[in-house]
């Protein structure tokens, strides 16, 4: 028999290529997936039902690392009987599936499931212990259903967002058998390549939290929920943006969510409806573009920025005031509030002004970007009353328009973790950071996302206020009587009880700013040619951590001499110019 041998120089090459996979072929493909699915085994059982319901050996559950059945079974396997119910914690907010695992046997047949061949279990997906128990609502993915699980083989539930989870077995249903029962985590699989660790523990904790909260909503695009709100927001994306340049190298998951919304906002349109959105579009680009320089990609959206900086040029008004129309959104915590909502957005409008004309410089459209100068210059004259609303104040001292220093005195430093927003009070701690407030905004990191932690939180949350948190149960504790349900009892606008969601990318900006106002790490110029190199330790003993940039990361150590001095270690590319 001939054959041919690649080894032997004589023998006639191959007349065709290898033929690609049908999928290939015949399938128009859209984007790749560049998601991860990594197994999760779940860490503790909080409740099993008890008595003829009771399950049996619903500890191997937790020990249990099958996800393939097969047909010799040794040793006992998990059953949940008719009726019967387990709740199960995962240890931490993850977002993916479920996969329930059977062994061989066949359901009873004198069930309706089983007659059809299959067994059911009722899933109830909570990113807290009482949604969970509860009756959460199916916005956005699917948190309450009921799975048929084949014999002798396995079934996923559809992704979400969860860390806990109550699995039932319908009461007309037969005995399930089980060989485990795990999370399936959908994540895009990256490196954390920014770092920050600290003297203070529960500001390191946070960091990752933070950190963990935004890489959790990179998923298709950059998210602003997973278990509800699993959409692309342009003003939501500005402290996940600033998170993920802060924490990782990828630019693709933030590059198509900006591309995504432009693409789908008609030429006389909002992005997402509200008109102050597409001002945080120009923001984020701007933001963007400093960060990675990616001077292709910014070329890109010329078409889309020049029309849309004529637009919001056309919102300056005669006396220099904002004239968004509606939806007028600052954040949710405000929405009622007409004066301050005012003040913000006067200071949203510059920001995006400034934005515009810089990014109309880079481009080299002089014309346009000294027509977002003047009309800048027609809004900063305008001067608006913020009342006692922390977020309003912070957009008007990030654009100038108050100063820093007085607003932290008068607003910021009195109670500085009280009347903030979890989106918002990003900006709020980088106002205090303006006016040299770095240890009030420590201070507020510190009891307003850290008081989440202390209630169970791994992850953080969509809105959150103190006052909540009074005679409340922790999430992942099992409900007390005459304790109120922090999850279900609160909330408020699109947020009410369990709608509430507890994995919020907006709120990750802690992340952010402390990479970039404690380590002292900020780009000046595209691609961080130049960056400002100020650390600050703030009421920390030291510091010391990495900020990626697109020439490799930037490290930073600094500490409390003995002396009293301090002592700062920084290392650079030496592409980047540090600035005076």
């Amino acid at each position: 028999m001939a054959y041919h041998c690649p080894m032997n120089p004589a023998q006639p090459a191959l007349r065709h290529a290898p033929a690609a996979p049908p999928f290939r072929r015949e399938l128009a493909l859209g984007k790749t997936d560049l998601r991860t699915r990594l197994p999760v085994w779940p860490k503790r059982i909080l409740m099993q039902s008890e008595g003829k319901r009771a399950p049996r050996h619903g500890e191997r559950l937790l020990t249990s690392r099958e996800g393939q059945s097969y047909v010799h079974f040794v040793g006992e396997h998990a059953s949940l009987p008719p009726g019967g119910a387990i709740l199960l914690d995962f240890g931490m907010e993850i977002h993916g599936s479920v996969r329930l695992v059977t062994p061989r046997g066949k359901p009873a047949p004198d069930t309706a499931a089983g007659d059809r061949g299959v067994y059911q279990a009722r899933l109830r997906f909570g990113e807290s212990v009482g949604a969970a128990l509860g009756s959460p609502v199916n916005d956005h993915s699917v948190h309450d259903t009921l799975l048929d699980i084949p014999a002798m083989g396995s079934a996923e539930s559809s992704p979400t967002g969860f860390r806990f989870l109550h699995l039932e077995v319908p009461a007309d249903a037969p005995e399930l058998p089980l060989l485990a029962v795990h999370a399936v985590l959908i994540i895009r699989d990256l490196p954390w390549t920014g770092s920050f660790r600290s003297s203070d523990e529960r500001l390191n904790r946070i960091w990752e939290v933070g950190a963990w909260t935004v890489q959790l909503n990179m998923q298709e695009h950059l998210w602003d929920g997973i278990h509800r709100d699993r959409l692309v927001w342009m003003g939501d994306l500005n402290p996940e943006i600033r998170t993920v340049a802060a924490v990782f190298d990828d630019t693709e998951v933030v590059e198509s969510s900006l591309d995504f919304v432009r693409d789908r906002t008609p030429g006389d349109g909002w992005m997402n409806t509200i008109s102050t959105y597409s001002a945080w579009w120009v923001i984020n680009l701007y933001e963007w573009h400093l960060a990675r320089g990616r001077t292709a990609y910014l070329e890109s959206q010329r078409h889309a920025l020049l029309p849309l900086l004529e637009r919001l040029r056309a919102l300056v008004g005669p006396d220099g005031a904002e004239n968004f129309p509606p939806m007028r959104f600052l954040d949710w915590p405000s929405h009622q509030d007409a004066p301050a909502v005012h003040a913000g957005l006067q200071g949203l409008l510059c920001l995006a002004l400034r934005a515009g004309r810089q990014l109309c410089a880079w481009l080299g459209e002089p014309t346009a970007a000294e027509s977002c100068a003047r009309s800048l210059a027609e809004a900063s004259a305008h001067r608006a009353d913020a009342g006692t609303n922390k977020q309003a104040h912070a957009l008007q001292v990030l654009s100038g328009l108050e100063d820093a220093a007085e607003i932290h005195l008068r607003v910021f430093a009195p109670e500085p973790e009280r009347r903030l927003s979890t989106f918002l009070g990003f900006y709020v701690l980088q106002a205090m950071a303006e006016g040299g407030g770095h240890r009030s905004a420590l201070e507020a990191i510190r009891k307003y996302w850290g008081g989440m932690l202390d209630f169970g939180a791994t992850s953080f949350w969509e809105d959150f206020d103190l006052e909540w948190t009074k005679n409340a149960c922790r999430i992942d504790e099992l409900p007390v009587p005459g304790k109120r349900d922090l999850h279900a009892d609160f909330g408020a606008h699109c947020y009410v009880g369990l709608r509430h969601s507890l994995c919020h990318g907006w709120a990750g900006g802690p992340t952010a700013w402390l990479s970039e106002r404690i380590l002292g790490v900020r780009p000046t110029a595209p691609g961080f040619s130049r960056a400002i190199l100020r650390p600050e330790l703030g009421d920390l003993e030291w510091v010391e951590g990495t900020v990626p940039t697109p020439h490799g990361p930037i490290k930073i150590r600094v500490e409390r001499g003995k002396d009293g001095g301090v002592l700062r270690a920084i290392e650079k590319p030496e592409e980047i110019a540090a600035e005076p």
